[in-house]
């Protein structure tokens, strides 16, 4: 199937590792250019390096206030033209309701939610007829997820966002759509398992509890991210989209 991707120009956030990237090389795989981000120079790099050409890195900080102009920009002067952002940041602090201190409440609303606002309103401010926006949020959008209550609380507001923002672009033919990723094999999420005390034991738990009886791998993500991101899903906004093998328990 052809995406229709050859020579488009997205911005991917939180690019240098895990979901980010995995989507960043399903773009560039099938034809399109990307200037990924992170907040690590030398990783950013690196990730660039690694998709080859048609692929730039920057250092940002989706908390910085300045830092979507600063990318938007930087599409248009390495690959002339803007067309999407996928707006993926790291995973908020774990931990439950009477842990998580103030100071990482605070970092990750400026991150994870403020953050992906400016980003999302930058690139609105910007796209034209067939852009697209996109959020790499949660399953606990829909769903709380043990351990992880400043996730449970940020993700959806943001999916929230996400929806209202897609009724304010449609009649400029701007599309914004979510993706919410599930129990997916990247670093984050053996890091989660490993807070158990006993990851492997932690995985087969989690496993268990998906249909598909296995966590995902990051190209599956990613495959799913470049169609959403994609032409050939030119009527498809305003949506939530589960990546977690059946997990969740709703339609």
């Amino acid at each position: 199937m052809d995406l229709e991707l050859k020579d488009r120009v997205y911005v991917v956030t939180g690019a240098s590792r895990g979901l980010g990237f995995a989507s960043a090389r399903q773009l560039t795989e099938d034809g399109a250019k990307v200037v990924l981000t992170g907040r690590d120079e030398k990783a950013v790099a690196d990730a660039a390096a690694e998709l080859g050409p048609n692929a730039v890195g920057i250092a940002a900080d989706n908390a910085d206030p300045g830092a979507a102009e600063r990318l938007i920009g930087a599409a248009r002067a390495h690959f002339g033209r803007f067309d999407g952002i996928l707006i993926s940041v790291g995973g908020p602090a774990p931990g439950s309701a009477a842990d998580n201190t103030d100071e990482q409440w605070q970092a990750a609303f400026d991150s994870v939610f403020l953050g992906a606002v400016r980003l999302a309103r930058a690139a609105a401010s910007s796209l034209t007829e067939g852009g697209v926006i996109g959020f790499v949020l949660s399953g606990s959008v829909h769903e709380p997820i043990p351990g992880l209550t400043i996730s449970n609380g940020l993700r959806p507001g943001l999916a929230g966002f996400a929806k209202s923002l897609s009724v304010d672009l449609g009649p400029r033919g701007i599309r914004v759509v979510g993706l919410l990723p599930g129990r997916i094999d990247t670093d984050r999420v053996r890091q989660l398992d490993a807070l158990s005390g006993d990851g492997d034991a932690a995985r087969a738990r989690s496993e268990s509890r998906v249909p598909l009886r296995r966590y995902g791998r990051p190209e599956e993500f990613g495959r799913a991210a470049a169609f959403l991101m994609s032409p050939a899903a030119s009527y498809v906004t305003g949506v939530m989209l589960p990546i977690d093998g059946g997990a969740r328990h709703g339609y």
